[in-house]
């Protein structure tokens, strides 16, 4: 932050919604990830081949989870802005023995879309890991984090 101050507390100290009413709508994108690590014997099975569950394949479904969440995060965060996503992407594959999983939320708005891209990249990890978790509970969520936004006043990018 460039000023040190909090965005979403006012001149009070209470809490409050940023007024985006005077910013222009510019095209945004955030890229999030986040990262799920599974054991051995998990991690086979996903590299042989998608697991399927009652709950349908295990990266198919967590996709479709992350784009949902990521869709309804001014739902679940507060003060978060509601914003029509015109894209939503959330990739999984295994690198290195982890499950890294990528979200890209674009939008044409007055706010970002940092929020949307690492709901959908929690979420999705949460997928993961509520399909998987009856063959072992040694899963670790870690590292969600924003990788790089573009638009409004200024970009982002992971170093």
């Amino acid at each position: 932050m460039s000023d040190n101050k909090l965005t979403h507390i006012d001149g009070e100290g209470n809490p409050t919604m940023v007024d985006v009413s005077g910013k222009n709508e510019t095209l945004r994108t955030a890229v999030a990830k986040s990262e799920v690590r599974v054991n051995d014997e998990i991690l086979g099975l996903l590299k042989d081949g998608e697991i399927s569950t009652k709950k349908g394949p295990v990266f198919h479904t967590s996709i479709i989870a992350g784009v949902m969440a990521a869709k309804k995060t001014s739902e679940l965060i507060p003060f978060c802005h509601q914003l029509n996503l015109s894209n939503c992407k959330v990739h999984v594959e295994i690198i290195n023995k982890v499950i890294e999983i990528t979200c890209t939320a674009t939008t044409i708005g007055k706010t970002g879309v940092e929020m949307e891209a690492l709901t959908g990249a929690s979420v999705a990890a949460l997928t993961v890991y509520d399909m998987c978790k009856a063959m072992s509970h040694e899963i670790v969520i870690s590292n969600t984090r924003l990788i790089s936004k573009t638009g409004g006043k200024s970009d982002y990018q992971e170093k």
